[in-house]
């Protein structure tokens, strides 16, 4: 089926009443960290990239977006667009869009970017039939680029100051010119912030114009609080105005972005639904792959009331499972684990204990256990606390994280360890 490229409501002004988009939220990790941006919020009244109620595997992202298509028939496009950057979680965003495209081949599938690892997955992207990739470029001067990155992780290697913003300029310019090669459309974001970028907005917009770029967005920067720039304002209208008005020599604009969250579904500037939102609620609860029949969670336990024990050391998996009838949690066996040593066949002795569990919380685990066990698809989930409230909150789709543990791992710091 010929794909309706007319039909993107953020590449088409004319369309952006009458069709809608939905973000699917399964990329969490980024690679880079803008000055600007702050991923640690979530406020369903806040619309800026970066927030989502929930992070979705591509499994439960596939059964949510069906449910949301029934609820929402305007959607024409599905898109990734974080929390993070869909390329630093290359392996869940490009499962995503196979299982997007295999269901839904009229689709129009689009992701949005900061460039920095794009490049390798540019012939896959259009093998998939991606039509619209959007990057986010702020500067083009490495001098200007280094006001606003903190830094940029590239094949485990940290980048700071000029260096980095050298480094994901030239990668982003170069993803640009691969997009066009290709015959994928191709916008780019540049963001609007007064005292550091906006005097070279128009420098930015006739060189990715040079590139084929084939629309820009000039939008105004969103203040963030615990930020770097929280104490700088956000641009008037006149300037924006007059940036637009500027940049539009060498590029058309789009007017109408309304800086969606990376869970937005429906009609651009619409906020979600209250059913749209606990359709998302329900697929976080399920399964990592909802056709699998996983019933239980597994819990480590020193005592057999709170998540407190590293897997490595567990001698038993306590095994939880929840009362359809009543929503009460139970304890429903406790089985034995395998015995220390083995390596990996040791953790994946531990997939077949538990491999009727959908998840196994722990206070702490391993690189290689954690990667086997997701593998099988056991997630594994690194927190502390009541079992009870553990086990309840993630059967009936609760948000859970403030029980995680505090872990350069397992949390955001914004120092460039990894996060997600």
């Amino acid at each position: 089926m010929k794909l309706k490229l007319e039909n993107h409501p953020c590449f088409n002004d004319s369309a952006r009443h009458r069709f809608g988009r939905i973000h699917l939220p399964v990329a969490p990790k980024c690679n880079i960290q803008c000055n600007y941006c702050n991923r640690k919020f979530d406020c369903m009244n806040e619309s800026r990239p970066g927030v989502t109620s929930r992070v979705l595997s591509p499994g439960q992202a596939l059964h949510y977006l069906k449910e949301a298509v029934a609820l929402t028939p305007s959607i024409s496009v599905v898109g990734i667009a974080g929390p993070g950057d869909p390329f630093a979680n290359p392996l869940e965003t490009m499962e995503t869009l196979r299982l997007v495209r295999r269901e839904y081949p009229e689709m129009l599938l689009c992701v949005a970017t900061n460039g920095l690892e794009l490049l390798p997955y540019i012939p896959e992207l259009k093998e998939l039939e991606v039509s619209h990739v959007t990057i986010t470029i702020n500067a083009i001067d490495p001098a200007v680029g280094a006001e606003i990155y903190a830094w940029v992780r590239h094949e485990k290697r940290m980048h700071r100051d000029t260096e980095a913003a050298e480094l994901l300029i030239g990668r982003q310019l170069e993803a640009l010119r691969a997009l066009k090669e290709a015959g994928i459309t191709a916008k780019v974001n540049t963001i609007i912030i007064p005292t550091v970028n906006d005097h070279h907005v128009q420098d930015v917009a006739r060189h990715v114009a040079g590139l084929g770029a084939d629309i820009l967005n000039c939008l105004p920067y969103y203040n963030t609080r615990e930020t770097v720039f929280e104490n700088i304002g956000e641009p008037p209208a006149e300037m924006v105005a007059e940036i637009q008005l500027a940049t539009s020599a060498y590029l058309p604009q789009m007017k109408h972005c309304a800086r969606c969250r990376a869970d937005a579904v429906g009609i651009i500037g619409h906020l979600n639904s209250e059913a749209v939102q606990a359709k998302l609620l329900e697929a976080a609860a399920l399964p990592k792959n909802p056709s699998d029949h996983r019933p239980y969670l597994a819990v480590t336990s020193l005592e057999g009331v709170l998540v407190n024990q590293h897997l490595g050391d567990a001698d038993r998996f306590l095994i939880y499972g929840m009362d359809p009838k009543t929503g009460d949690c139970t304890l429903v066996d406790s089985r034995p684990a395998p015995s220390p040593g083995g390596g990996q066949h040791r953790w994946e002795a531990v997939a077949d204990v538990i491999k009727d569990c959908r998840t196994l919380l722990c206070s702490s685990a391993g690189d290689n256990p954690t990667m086997v066990l997701n593998t099988r698809g056991i997630e594994v989930m690194v927190l502390e606390g009541v079992i009870e409230d553990a086990v309840g909150g993630i059967f009936r789709g609760e948000d859970i994280r403030h029980m995680a543990r505090n872990s350069r791992k397992h949390a955001c710091t914004g120092t460039g360890g990894g996060c997600g």
